[in-house]
């Protein structure tokens, strides 16, 4: 009965407006979305791969990216919408070139603040150097071991992060806002940003001590029934987790992966969802919702319109478009030129430093049994600069895939910056050497198909070689009567003395045999030893894959 009356008082209300407030037109908001920006001031190399608008069937690659034509992007996009807002889905900084990396990202929140993004959510890679940092890229200040090292204070982001599904164990509550609720002629949108579930598992855990990821699907539902009694009903999620499409960058063929679950078990509030993470381009129809992901690198700006009803202040219509930032036809936006001179004026001495040169591409790709060019080349750099007594008598190096970025890609007459080297292993760590036994080496490789969705195949150096069998049972496929060193077998109960980075160190990317290593000793930094490897070594080129051997 209260029900019926309280809709029996709603339409003697209604009735009394006028007939022009009954049927007031939509209001409509043009929401700007990226995903994945990882500190690329500077347009990536490559650009974006699309289809070739000539023939389907083939290929492009397109110049694109860079804060200077995506600003000049955004304010387009913004012009004849009345309103507009800029948002993200996590991971803007972290693994970032060395122009952003070398001064903690801020370079890249400095620019995107400049951009006028307002909102976006937390990616792993905002933990790359833990909760802490994280609150300083939001609050400012100095970094609180290297200083201030700009051209200006550093005073945080003007943009608000949003954590609804990180929580501080100790308290309860999220380490960020959960969610922040904006309204556009009167009519309140909620904006909802978390990051993986999976975060935990993908970045260091010193640095993220004491939080919880939780499920996502789960968290945002329990929101709803909060952002409904405030009187919402139009719902966006920004949510750090994506899919893998098979078509082009404004297509959603047969999208598979964890974006395409969490969305089917959304509340049907939830009208749109802005994902990222695996650095895919998509506009897709999940589940009768509106899904989008931009690429990577500040490549592509989502740009989706929205219609609001006046009277049910909820979305009633929903369609986007992946816009390509094309560096041949946007001018360059004068404000982000002059961050970047002023940044690059500090960084350029340091990064333009010869490294030395290669034959050819040094690739990160993977071969059938995990293998790269790259990760060779990296871990013997490890394994040199860790070899003798006074720097921890290492005899083997494993460095995990995911820190490895990008191809190493020589210039005029082969030649190799500092910089690029960098930005081939962008994270800074350092180089821990420790005491594995054979049983335990071989424990830690197990480890690599923990996830079997997606296997982290560590690199190994240049003497040492195993076998694995992809039909084994995982926890079984490393053929212990295959793994040398110096042509020798590995011995279950002998000692080795075993280098990793200290993110490996302490567990990350589940390589929890690691933590069991003993006597650790703490060495340089993995991308000064690269560079050390290249001034000692020239020219240097892929050598042939025969470190990791795959049976079936």
């Amino acid at each position: 009965m209260r029900h019926l009356l309280r809709l029996t008082s709603f339409a003697l209300a209604l009735a009394a407006l006028p007939a022009a407030a009954q049927t007031a037109a939509p209001v409509e908001l043009r929401i700007l979305a990226i995903n994945d920006f990882h500190g690329n001031l500077r347009p990536p190399p490559g650009g974006i791969r699309i289809n070739d608008p000539e023939d389907k069937a083939k290929k492009v690659m397109v110049a694109a990216g860079g804060a200077e034509y995506m600003a000049t992007l955004v304010k387009q996009l913004r012009e004849g919408h009345k309103n507009t807002i800029f948002v993200a889905a996590g991971d803007l900084i972290g693994a970032s070139p060395f122009l952003s990396a070398m001064f903690h990202d801020e370079p890249s929140i400095e620019s995107l603040s400049m951009m006028g993004l307002a909102i976006t959510s937390v990616g792993n890679h905002e933990f790359d150097e833990g909760k802490t940092e994280l609150l300083r890229m939001q609050n400012g200040s100095c970094h609180p071991e290297d200083g201030c090292q700009g051209p200006r204070p550093f005073t945080g982001a003007k943009f608000h992060y949003l954590a609804a599904s990180t929580i501080e164990t100790a308290t309860g509550k999220s380490v960020l806002p959960p969610y922040e609720i904006r309204e556009f002629e009167g009519i309140p949108v909620a904006f909802i940003g978390l990051a993986l579930k999976e975060t935990a598992g993908i970045v260091s855990p010193s640095g993220i001590a004491g939080l919880e990821f939780r499920d996502e699907a789960e968290t945002v539902n329990a929101l709803v029934p909060q952002l409904k009694a405030q009187g919402v009903e139009a719902i966006v999620v920004l949510i750090h987790q994506g899919g893998e499409p098979s078509g082009d960058y404004n297509e959603c063929p047969a999208i598979t992966g964890p974006i395409v679950d969490i969305v089917k078990k959304f509340d049907r509030a939830v009208d749109v969802v802005v994902s990222g993470h695996t650095h895919r381009a998509y506009v897709c129809d999940i589940d009768g919702r509106l899904v989008t992901s931009g690429d990577k690198y500040g490549t592509l700006v989502t740009a989706i319109d929205l219609k609001l009803d006046p009277a049910t202040r909820d979305i009633v219509s929903a369609r986007a478009e992946n816009v390509i930032v094309a560096n041949a036809s946007l001018a360059k936006d004068p404000e982000q030129t002059a961050l970047i001179d002023a940044y690059d004026k500090l960084s350029a001495p340091i990064a333009n430093r010869p490294a030395g040169s290669v034959t050819q591409t040094l690739s990160r790709s993977p071969n059938d049994a995990g293998e790269s060019a790259l990760g060779d080349v990296i871990a013997d750099a490890q394994l040199a600069a860790t070899r003798d007594a006074k720097d921890g008598s290492a005899v083997i190096a494993l460095t995990n895939p995911g820190g490895i970025r990008t191809d190493i890609v020589p210039k005029e007459n082969g030649a190799v910056s500092y910089g690029e080297l960098f930005a081939s292993q962008p994270f800074r760590n350092r180089l821990v050497t420790m005491t594995l036994s054979g049983s335990q080496l071989k424990d830690m490789l197990e480890q690599q198909w923990l996830d079997p969705k997606r296997p982290r195949i560590l690199q190994v150096s240049i003497g040492f070689s195993y076998s694995w069998d992809a039909s084994k049972p995982i926890g079984e496929r490393v053929m212990a009567d295959k793994m040398t060193l110096n042509g020798k077998p590995i011995e279950p109960g002998t000692g080795y003395r075993v280098t990793v980075n200290d993110y490996l160190a302490v567990g990350g990317d589940g390589f929890t045999v690691a933590k069991q290593g003993a006597s650790p000793q703490y060495g340089g930094y993995d991308a000064d030893a690269l560079f050390a490897f290249f001034k000692a070594h020239g020219p240097i080129g892929p050598l042939p894959p025969t470190r990791i051997l795959r049976v079936n």
